[in-house]
């Protein structure tokens, strides 16, 4: 049942990107933020809205925390695991990774940046292209991507804006499996196999840097 919308809350009309985004802002009101309060507001059977929320995180300022994308593409690649786990139906994360925290105020004001990102999605989304992500197969290749996304974020954190890449894929996939929006799915996937090129083109770049550069 929907709850009536109280000051500093999304309404009722918002879609499931808003709705996840209004749940982060209740938890954010306390001085600090846990992992652990963030599965307590959502529940251990929130597979999806879980996938998203550390998806949403990347794409926040909250990405320039040193560590913090690696614990979001940790989180990612659990939960897309155990979406793959057939029969799983409860979330399971290490009690070290539930005890990661980040100040309140901060995660409010990441929050209320993803705001127009989040009203975006939902008034884009809409049931196309549907058999892409109600199909087992079509599932089952979407988590494999969401996995590989977050098992490699860690590795390219240093590198610049490829943990947000990586994040709005994860997050595109997800929001696609909420709506049954295949072609949200399909932006995702495709964003998986750009991002990691990313740091391999600066590398290239790096190595180099054309006529006339100076190693």
């Amino acid at each position: 049942m929907t709850q009536t919308a109280t000051p500093g809350e999304h309404d009722q009309s918002s879609g499931p990107v808003q709705d996840i985004l209004g749940r982060l802002e209740q938890v954010s009101q306390a001085r600090t933020v846990t992992l652990g309060d963030v599965v307590a507001a959502f529940g251990a059977r929130s597979f999806l809205p879980m996938l998203m929320v550390p998806a949403l995180l990347l794409i926040s300022p909250l990405s320039g925390i040193p560590l913090f994308s690696s614990v979001c593409g940790l989180t990612i690649s659990l939960v897309a695991a155990q979406m793959l786990w057939p029969g799983r139906d409860s979330l399971w994360l290490p009690a070290r990774l539930m005890r990661q925290q980040v100040r309140g105020v901060r995660a409010r004001q990441a929050v209320a940046r993803l705001d127009r990102l989040g009203r975006w999605l939902d008034g884009h989304a809409r049931r196309r292209f549907a058999p892409l992500v109600t199909g087992a197969g079509g599932r089952a290749v979407l988590g494999a991507a969401c996995l590989f996304a977050g098992s490699v974020i860690p590795l390219f954190e240093l590198v610049p804006f490829t943990s947000s890449l990586l994040g709005l894929a994860v997050l595109l996939i997800a929001t696609g499996l909420m709506t049954r929006d295949g072609l949200f799915a399909v932006l995702g996937l495709v964003v998986v196999v750009i991002a990691p090129l990313v740091p391999l083109l600066a590398l290239g770049v790096a190595v180099d840097p054309g006529p006339g550069g100076a190693i």
